[in-house]
């Protein structure tokens, strides 16, 4: 009991530094359905383990009426979890989160198969997952990865990604420096910020990127070809790169009957 008391002071200090509406302890834990979920689904966890499977179930299933948010009481949540709005928000049965990790809601960490064994996904520390968005699968969403709303991940994210989209693309990439332990990491991401929906306004718009890197390559080709086109004119002054005429139905007539 003490440690789940000393777990929910943790979610209710993590609220602060990730939700500016939060004014004081007294209104989180009155009025935000994610501490109240999160709070039952420790209790349901624990049931779980402790083989009392349909009673945890039915506190899934109240803590579901109660908040919207739907988590099967066999996820393995871990510390400082944070569930912001949470309307609609459903984790599935082996889903695996890290430590200060955060949801927006309609969120979903689903399966594609029936097939029993791991079929959700494992978000590892400090992932954000924007609202709407799907992670679909059992696979590992790296440490400090950011996901948009709405997008539908289906595939592995490495670790400080940002990925958007459906299907998901990373348009960002960071690698984490080496550090000797993870509490450095911690540091860094902390230092970096928090950033909302997963979302920031620098954030760059890939399809805006592959354009922008075909015009230039068009603009290179362009003044190869103005170089080509002037050091022929030096060797052959008659050279003319003017475009030919365009090919009228009149020419057509003509050659046919040159053919003939």
């Amino acid at each position: 009991m003490f440690k789940l008391l000393k777990q929910l002071q943790e979610d209710v200090q993590s609220v602060f530094a990730r939700d500016p509406a939060a004014r004081n302890t007294l209104e989180i834990v009155l009025n935000y359905p994610g501490i109240h979920a999160i709070a039952m689904h420790r209790v349901a966890h624990h049931l779980w383990q402790s083989e009392h499977k349909g009673t945890a179930r039915a506190v899934s299933t109240f803590s579901r009426f109660l908040t919207g948010i739907e988590i099967h009481p066999a996820a393995k949540i871990g510390r400082r979890f944070f569930i912001d709005h949470g309307m609609g928000v459903v984790i599935g049965e082996t889903a695996e989160i890290g430590d200060d990790v955060t949801l927006y809601h309609g969120v979903t960490l689903g399966g594609t198969t029936w097939q029993k064994g791991k079929r959700h996904p494992t978000l590892e520390d400090g992932v954000v997952v924007g609202a709407g968005a799907k992670v679909l699968g059992p696979f590992t969403v790296g440490q400090g990865a950011k996901i948009g709303s709405n997008a539908v991940v289906t595939k592995a994210l490495p670790a400080g990604a940002t990925a958007v989209g459906n299907p998901a693309r990373i348009i960002l990439k960071h690698v984490f420096e080496s550090h000797p332990d993870e509490k450095a990491r911690l540091d860094f991401a902390q230092k970096i910020g928090f950033q909302a929906y997963a979302a920031s306004p620098d954030l760059p718009d890939p399809v805006v990127e592959a354009l922008r890197v075909l015009l230039d390559h068009m603009q290179a080709t362009d003044k190869r070809l103005d170089k080509m086109c002037g050091a022929l004119k030096r060797v052959n002054k008659d050279f003319c790169d003017e475009k030919p005429d365009a090919l009228k139905p009149e020419s057509l007539s003509v050659m046919q009957e040159s053919e003939s």
